[in-house]
């Protein structure tokens, strides 16, 4: 489980452990009165929640319009479906990379900015693309969206697995979400990584020893986008479609509340955390009042306002508080000697 010494864990205990609560989900999901595809739906936001981390939490460039790419690979795994090749392993990567491609051309152009600006472009590039799935009609259905995109089968050659049903789906994207997890952990503890963290913590600085800023900004937006993409794709595979309110603004939002709420900016895991409490309250809070939005959006407001840390920061304070303190550097000697 552990890697050398000094070094990130392989397989650490929150990714196995998140892993292995999924995988349990159809033994006891629906006995608490929820239903299995709920689970599927957090996995998928789980993953784009992660992508968007990258961005968000290790370099620290805010962008407010990241749906837009969700959604393109949503409609790119049906158009190329619907218009070139049926086939599901194609098509994931088609949409990936479509998302990556469009988002590394949007990173082109904002790269070089950075605060405000930066999440004010970003904003202006997703109301493009979604202005365009809206108006689109020939191609992308418009306000209909695009409907009849199938389960394709996931065929390895000597053999093809059906995933029409929510379950064999569900095995299917966890599995999915399991490998996009660990290339995520290793990307984030890579010399990549650390530059990514380097740039968020200072820009001038990173700029000053010898890194292009530029250039890495633009590999960290075209990354983030690509894992959009990735949950776009399987998200268009369990609904059987792609709507325009995927690449909408307030869906844009949702992400970084996730982010926020789940505490991204200190924990690489904070993204699983605020992405199951957003599902779960939409969906608990949201059978007893329309407005569940409204107390969500009261909550998220506290947390930001006292520990913008979020939940992550809340569990690391009270670890941290729970740990003995240090003795002092005399006594620590007599008790390596002992």
């Amino acid at each position: 489980m552990q890697s050398a010494p000094g070094r990130a864990p392989l397989f650490p205990l929150p990714m196995v452990a998140t892993v292995l609560v999924l995988l349990s989900t159809p033994l006891w999901l629906s006995r608490v009165g929820l239903y299995q595809y709920l689970a599927l739906e957090i996995m998928i936001w789980m993953l784009f929640a992660l992508g968007y981390n990258l961005l968000l939490g290790y370099t620290g460039l805010p962008s407010f319009g990241h749906g837009a790419y969700f959604g393109i690979g949503a409609y790119a795994f049906g158009l190329l479906q619907h218009k070139l090749w049926a086939n599901l392993w194609f098509d994931l990567l088609g949409a990936m990379v479509a998302a990556a491609l469009l988002g590394a051309l949007v990173a082109l152009f904002i790269s070089h900015r950075r605060g405000i600006y930066y999440a004010l472009l970003t904003i202006a590039f997703g109301q493009v693309f979604w202005f365009v799935s809206m108006k689109w009609h020939s191609l992308t259905g418009g306000e209909d969206g695009l409907l009849n995109i199938k389960r394709l089968p996931a065929d390895f050659g000597f053999v093809s697995i059906s995933l029409k049903s929510n379950d064999a789906l569900f095995y299917f994207c966890l599995a999915v979400f399991a490998v996009a997890v660990a290339v995520l952990w290793r990307l984030v503890h890579s010399p990549l990584g650390r530059v990514f963290s380097a740039i968020k913590q200072n820009e001038t600085r990173a700029a000053f020893v010898g890194y292009n800023v530029w250039l890495y900004k633009w590999l960290a937006f075209t990354i983030s986008a690509s894992v959009a993409g990735l949950a776009g794709g399987l998200f268009a595979m369990a609904q059987q479609s792609a709507y325009p309110n995927v690449m909408s603004l307030h869906n844009s939002g949702f992400v970084v509340m996730m982010v926020l709420i789940g505490g991204g900016l200190v924990s690489f895991w904070g993204p699983l955390i605020g992405a199951a409490f957003f599902i779960l309250a939409r969906d608990l809070l949201g059978a007893y009042t329309e407005t569940w939005l409204l107390w969500y959006g009261l909550v998220f407001m506290a947390l930001v306002l006292f520990k913008p840390e979020g939940v992550a920061g809340m569990w690391q304070a009270w670890r941290a508080r729970r740990k003995p303190k240090p003795s002092s550097p005399a006594v620590a000697v007599q008790e390596q000697r002992v």
